[in-house]
């Protein structure tokens, strides 16, 4: 049925916005993904910074920073200082280094929060898309495009397809809470 099939593109896509949104925490290693979405005012337009510039971790606790354009190293760093993700960025001739500090417990403890409200707002996600297949499944039979056991059958679907979904968003949940506890 075309609703199920929607349903699992939605929650596919609020897994994959969930992984990516706990990519951009910082779990006390250095990794490209903490800083490529920062956005910078590159002559007066927005853009994300792995867009105009190629940025490694050539140790668990640097980053360097390398744009394309050597003029636009102030508006990087001027960005990644107003980024609040709590990082000095360093500005070496053609380049900016980025020295992760090891993780506070407090600032742990922050991340973990901030790991629950990530993870209740994709189940909310989740739970719309739901109930919206779980409508379409209702109109359909109303309309008699349906028979009676077919919604029976289809809104179990949709109840399974529920419950794997925050299992994965569960177990996503879990592994950064762990990455960052360890971090």
């Amino acid at each position: 049925m075309e609703a199920i099939e929607k349903l699992k593109e939605k929650f596919k896509k609020t897994e994959n916005f969930l992984k990516e949104e706990y990519s951009a925490l910082r779990a006390g290693r250095a990794t490209p993904a903490l800083v490529e979405n920062v956005f910078v005012d590159y002559y007066g337009t927005k853009v994300p910074l792995k867009q105009i510039a190629s940025i490694s971790a050539p140790e668990s606790r640097l980053l360097i920073i390398e744009p394309w354009d050597k003029g636009a190293l102030g508006a990087i760093e001027k960005s990644l200082l107003a980024s609040n993700l709590g990082l000095s960025p360093i500005v070496d001739k053609n380049l900016i280094r980025i020295s992760i500090p090891p993780l506070t417990e407090e600032r742990r403890s922050a991340l973990v929060k901030i790991i629950g409200v990530k993870l209740e707002e994709a189940k909310i996600k989740c739970r719309a898309a739901r109930d919206e297949a779980m409508k379409e499944i209702s109109d359909s039979f109303e309309n008699k495009k349906i028979t009676e056991d077919e919604k029976f059958k289809n809104r179990e679907k949709v109840q399974e397809l529920m419950n794997a979904a925050a299992a994965e968003l569960e177990n996503a949940a879990k592994f950064k809470e762990k990455e960052i506890k360890e971090g």
